[in-house]
């Protein structure tokens, strides 16, 4: 063969090789200056779990259920009036006048009647006079107590909880004060009211005398209060509650109206 024939034939095979060239391996020097991919092992003792939304995992408490399910059917039902007055609760400003008198006539806990006694005891065995055998002007409690009370037309003030449970312990109580012409109200809060008390909850609370001092401000939040509650009594009585639907149902509910008002306008312009 001559020589020119051997030539063109070896760039040839050169050139084939010089094509597969890139398909070819990767050097060792190369793969090493490259991080090389580790998977996360998430056992114990290995990396840090993932950020996860458990509120769907949570078990609540039995009586946590039982609260948002009674919410939620509250808001669902139709409340009857009688029931749906509980909910029309104290405004904030009046409220906020409405407890500090309240803190006002406390009544004394424990070692502080245990002290009155003990000190009006020994003035006796001393022969002493004491100031006044009266007790003193403090806020009334207890179901019975109060319903007593106001039975009986002593109760100047009655003052009761929005949730208290079960509702028919003072579902009465209203229409009662309205009969006896006795001023009442509703606010937010057993706990609140239990707290004025020395109570862990209290359902509601009787003020039966005032001071001299506080005659004034006493009739100022009663003049709020029955003009709140006493004189609009009517028409709480009318006002069902409740009947309120989901966000899916009031979304289905929208999207069909639309379609009808999409349909009249086709049909008749």
């Amino acid at each position: 063969m001559p020589k020119e024939v051997k030539s063109a034939a070896a760039k040839k095979t050169t050139q084939a090789r010089g094509a597969a060239a890139p398909y070819a391996k990767k050097d060792a020097k190369a793969e090493s200056t490259q991080i090389a991919s580790a998977p996360r092992n998430f056992g114990v003792g290995g990396a840090i779990q993932p950020k996860r939304d458990l509120r769907h995992f949570v078990k609540w408490p039995r009586y946590v259920r039982m609260q948002r399910q009674k919410r939620i059917l509250r808001m669902r039902l139709k409340v009857p009036p009688t029931i749906n007055q509980f909910s029309k609760t104290v405004d904030k400003a009046t409220a906020v006048q409405l407890f500090k008198f309240l803190v006002k006539y406390k009544p004394e806990d424990k070692v502080a009647k245990k002290a009155r006694l003990q000190t009006e005891a020994e003035a006796k065995a001393k022969g002493e006079k004491t100031e006044s055998k009266t007790k003193p002007a403090f806020v009334k409690f207890g179901l019975n107590h109060v319903v007593s009370l106001i039975e009986s037309k002593k109760a100047k003030l009655v003052v009761l909880a929005h949730d208290v449970d079960p509702i028919d312990l003072v579902l009465y109580i209203p229409t009662l004060c309205k009969k006896l012409g006795i001023p009442y109200c509703i606010v937010k809060g057993k706990s609140r009211l239990g707290q004025i008390v020395h109570q862990k909850n209290a359902t509601c609370l009787a003020i039966t005398d005032v001071r001299n001092e506080d005659k004034a401000e006493f009739g100022k939040i009663v003049d709020l209060l029955t003009a709140s509650f006493n004189d609009r009594y009517d028409d709480l009585r009318k006002q069902w509650g409740g009947g309120i639907l989901g966000h899916r149902s009031q979304a289905k509910i929208a999207k069909r109206e639309k379609a009808v008002k999409a349909e009249l306008s086709a049909r008749f312009g």
